[in-house]
């Protein structure tokens, strides 16, 4: 292509000098194209020549370019095929690290609430020996410095101390720790655990019993055995390995609810101050109640048939019979009945405003005192409620010194506030029965006396009594001015 090039150069560049040369001849000019075309020919022979020859090797060089470009461009395609799969392949593996980050992060979660769990199941006694296992792992999940593996690493060892100590547990473990004996000094000795049952034996006295954990205290407690032959035995049996261990089939519940218990005069004191008039009223109470019963059980009632033969005398106009029944009756009854005969010849009102003249007094004696235990009865409650209110104020007080978290600091206030309230229906209860008892028989008294009256009172109006005209003497007017005494017996006038 250069050549082909250089050639008509070469060719119009005399053409160009001959158009601006002065004017020849055009035969000279004739002659000088043609040598010029013949030499341009045979110039243009040789660069076709050349041409020719350089040709091959730039059409065989153009197919090896072709080929390595063929060849680029399939490794181009391939390689952006590898590209794409590795893009595929990294955002896959992405996905997966994600998916077993979470996996990761689910597992040591689970793998630390795994531990607290195991922490709280453990015997007090079993945490001596898990300590070291159990403070790893605590460490381990507050240090954020720390690698995945090596918190994994420290949980999986927990695991397997877990999964270790249940294979241990089949036939029962024996360790090496320390425990409180019942005077609170530290001992230490070996511990026997056979399921939920541990058993400590002190290595330097002879203390042995079993493990519990008392309120507020994080170091195992020994509860020493009462019988001295389970003591011996349970002894044999860890010094050994085996042998006879006594069990406790309630857990160490019958030791704590031994402890609950408590005498009569521990649970009055711990009821306060309160209690001190609560029992004052309860004796107050009693002693009125059973002054007032013996009062009402010494009160005669006349029997039905000399009220029968009352009546009858009364129905025969017999007087002096009337009173002879009247003076044998004992009694309130008696003596209302013995009043009304004594009036027998009166008009029936006046017999009957004597008789209920009796009736009162004798009401108001039977009904002595009773408002006293009745009042009783509705004051030892309000004692109680004003004790429950203290005992209230005093847990409030302790509260905001000591919080909420001890349970055992705040007893003595709820104690207060419910032992009064329960020793204020003690005496409440019995003393409002005792009212109404003695209120019910006291009022049969008068409810007999009530009656036997009306008796009377019906009898006499249906048979009244005449009295015998008496004879008033008259005065002469000479005894009057003599200045004498003068007996004067006036008739009561008939209504």
């Amino acid at each position: 292509m250069k050549n082909l090039i250089l050639i008509l150069c070469l060719i119009l560049a005399p053409l160009s000098r001959a158009q601006e040369a002065a004017p020849t001849s055009f035969d000279k000019a004739s002659a000088d194209a043609q040598a010029r075309l013949e030499a341009s020919l045979v110039e243009l022979s040789q660069l076709r020549e050349t041409l020719a020859a350089e040709k091959l090797p730039l059409a065989r060089r153009l197919g090896e370019l072709e080929s390595r470009l063929s060849s680029a461009r399939t490794d181009y395609q391939q390689t952006t095929r590898l590209l794409d799969n590795r893009t595929l392949d990294l955002s896959n593996l992405r996905t997966e690290l994600k998916a077993r980050q979470v996996e990761a992060d689910y597992l040591s979660t689970l793998l630390g609430e795994y531990a607290r769990n195991f922490e709280s199941r453990l015997h007090i006694g079993e945490l001596q020996r898990y300590r070291a296992q159990l403070d790893a792992v605590r460490l381990a999940s507050e240090n954020t410095a720390l690698a995945p593996r090596e918190l994994f690493e420290v949980q999986l060892a927990l695991l397997d101390a877990s999964l270790e100590r249940l294979r241990d547990g089949l036939g029962g473990s024996r360790f090496e720790g320390t425990a409180l004996d019942p005077n609170g000094m530290v001992q230490r000795g070996s511990f026997l655990l056979l399921g939920p049952v541990a058993v400590f034996k002190s290595a330097e006295s002879d203390l042995v019993g079993t493990v519990e954990q008392r309120l507020g205290s994080l170091e195992p407690s020994v509860v020493v055995f009462a019988d001295p032959l389970a003591a011996a035995a349970a002894s044999a049996t860890i010094a050994s390995g085996s042998g006879e261990l006594p069990l406790d089939p309630t857990l160490g519940n019958a030791h704590k609810i031994e402890a609950t218990q408590e005498t009569l005069w521990e649970h009055i004191v711990r009821g306060g101050p309160v209690m001190l008039p609560i029992f004052v009223l309860a004796g107050a109470a009693l002693l009125v109640a059973l002054y007032k019963w013996a009062s009402l059980a010494f009160v005669r009632t006349p029997a039905r048939q000399r009220i029968a033969a009352l009546l009858a005398a009364v129905a025969r106009h017999d007087r002096e019979a009337a009173l002879r029944e009247a003076q044998a009756m004992r009694g309130p009854t008696g003596a209302m009945l013995l009043a009304g005969v004594q009036h027998i010849d009166e008009p029936r009102e006046l017999i009957e405003e004597v008789m209920y003249e009796t009736v009162l007094a004798t009401r108001l004696k039977l009904q002595g005192f009773l408002p006293f235990i009745a009042i009783c009865a509705s004051s030892a409650p309000l004692l109680g409620l004003l004790g429950t209110v203290t005992g209230i104020m005093n847990t409030f007080t302790l509260m905001t010194v000591f919080g909420t978290g001890d349970v055992k600091t705040l007893s003595s206030g709820i104690s207060e506030a419910l032992i009064t309230t329960e020793y204020g229906l003690i005496v409440a209860i019995p003393s409002l029965l005792i009212h109404a008892f003695l209120s019910r028989k006291a009022k049969s008294v008068i409810d007999q006396m009530e009656k036997s009256a009306i008796a009377l009172a019906n009898q006499v109006g249906k048979t009244p009594f005449v009295r015998e005209p008496e004879v008033v003497r008259t005065i002469a007017p000479a005894e009057l001015h003599a200045h004498k005494p003068v007996d004067v017996v006036l008739q009561p006038a008939r209504r």
